[in-house]
């Protein structure tokens, strides 16, 4: 564990409570710095929120603009969830940050949660530095998620929404829709991904509550491959634009969301094209290369890829993806999966069920399934599991019968142990 992550976990209740009350104190006794920031694009939904804002600052930055971005979870480092002005945050400033947020908890007598503490921060610091846009991603839900002290956003976007976080945002996807339109302000345009019906109306409905005009992906724009590039069309224009850097179909609406956001800028079609190309997120169908693990799968003459997907939805996209590449390029798949013990384990495999593909199931630190727990399931969904100790030992055994595409899975939290373990760098 880092130390920034090993100070906060020492200093904060580790809990999920969602609740405004105590962050607008908090955020009140650090002068609300959530009023102070550059102008905000503020993200929610179950999949691709992370992604899409990838893709946002990628356009935006080649755009020459100055940019902060707020995500989580981090893989590796705390400080990869807050980029100042384009840069990660460095320890010492994000300590002396830190000092100030648990002095002003201290003063106000409310303990906060650690991601309560964390945007704290990440408001602070983005407050104090000049940018030209600030990219806020939401933690978890909407309504009440701490980022959602943001009163007056520039642009609201919500990605797809599907169904996770069971325990705390119940189990509808109507009601999980009214949690992440929590983050649609009067006045402020609500971009949206392409929705299932249920939460399309849902979304809809809040939108015309707070009079909240929506632009809406399938029906004032639309994205799609085409002859190795992404179309995108709107009402006013056609843009024949490069395939986005990040693998996968699934993240041709990702990009085609971004592009929208990135005409509601006014930013040069230029620029998108390059934020394109040249668009960066680790873990989402990350091919491994460099490491332990890289080279190992390298001296087997096989790829290694990563993905940090965690419930059906992402299960979902990552079946997409393999099918897609398995069709032009046929190789004896497996599927090394780790997830949280609360994951919907079932969902995801389901998904993956027709992939016919080898499954090693592994632990990794926190709240994990047990790997045998976890391989029955797969087992239940028609996949041969095995469980192993550790990812050396799946990648072992799935490269010595014979894999030649091996996809680590099922957990964020594992992929920051791979990357890690790997020794791969966070891109600056």
């Amino acid at each position: 564990m880092d130390p920034i992550s090993e100070r906060l976990r020492a200093r904060h209740p580790q809990r999920i409570d969602l609740s405004l009350g105590r962050m607008r104190l908090l955020c009140a006794a650090l002068g609300d710095p959530q009023d102070r920031l550059p102008p905000v694009i503020h993200v929610a939904g179950t999949n691709g929120k992370g992604s899409t804002v990838a893709f946002i600052r990628a356009i935006a930055e080649a755009a020459g603009l100055r940019v902060h971005t707020y995500t989580s979870p981090h893989l590796v480092r705390f400080n990869e969830r807050i980029r100042l002005a384009g840069r990660l945050i460095d320890d010492a400033a994000l300590n002396a940050i830190l000092d100030r947020v648990e002095a002003a908890i201290d003063g106000g007598g409310a303990p906060a949660t650690v991601f309560e503490s964390t945007t704290a921060a990440a408001f602070v610091a983005m407050s104090e530095t000049p940018a030209d846009l600030a990219l806020v991603e939401v933690g978890l839900g909407g309504v009440l998620d701490a980022t959602n002290v943001i009163e007056r956003p520039l642009l609201s976007v919500i990605a797809p929404v599907d169904l996770d976080h069971a325990e705390f945002l119940g189990d509808s996807l109507a009601g999980v829709a009214a949690e992440k339109a929590g983050v649609l302000k009067p006045g402020a345009r609500g971009l949206i991904a392409r929705q299932p019906e249920a939460a399309m109306a849902v979304i809809e409905a809040a939108a015309r509550a707070v009079q909240a005009p929506l632009t809406v992906m399938g029906v004032d724009f639309d994205a799609w491959a085409e002859r190795g590039g992404l179309s995108f069309q709107d009402q006013e224009r056609f843009l024949d634009l490069p395939a986005p850097a990040l693998t996968g179909p699934h993240q041709i609406d990702n990009a085609g969301l971004a592009v929208a956001v990135a005409l509601e800028l006014d930013l040069p079609e230029a620029a998108i094209a390059e934020g394109l190309r040249s668009v960066r997120w680790p873990a989402r169908m990350q091919r491994l290369t460099a490491g332990p693990y890289g080279e190992t799968a390298r001296v087997a003459d096989a790829e290694l890829w990563l993905d940090g997907g965690h419930n059906p939805h992402a299960g979902a996209a990552l079946a997409a993806t393999l099918a897609d590449r398995q069709a032009r390029a046929p190789r004896p798949l497996a599927l090394i999966v780790g997830m949280l013990a609360n994951k919907d384990a079932g969902g995801f495999f389901s998904a993956l069920s027709r992939s016919g593909a080898a499954v090693f199931t592994v632990p990794f630190e926190g709240a994990a399934a047990e790997p045998e727990a976890l391989a029955g399931v797969a087992r239940g969904h028609g996949l041969g599991a095995t469980a192993c100790a550790s990812v050396d030992e799946a990648l072992s055994r799935a490269l010595r019968l014979g894999a030649g595409r091996v996809v680590i899975c099922g957990s964020l939290y594992l992929a920051g142990e791979v990357l890690g373990a790997a020794r791969e760098t966070w891109p600056d």
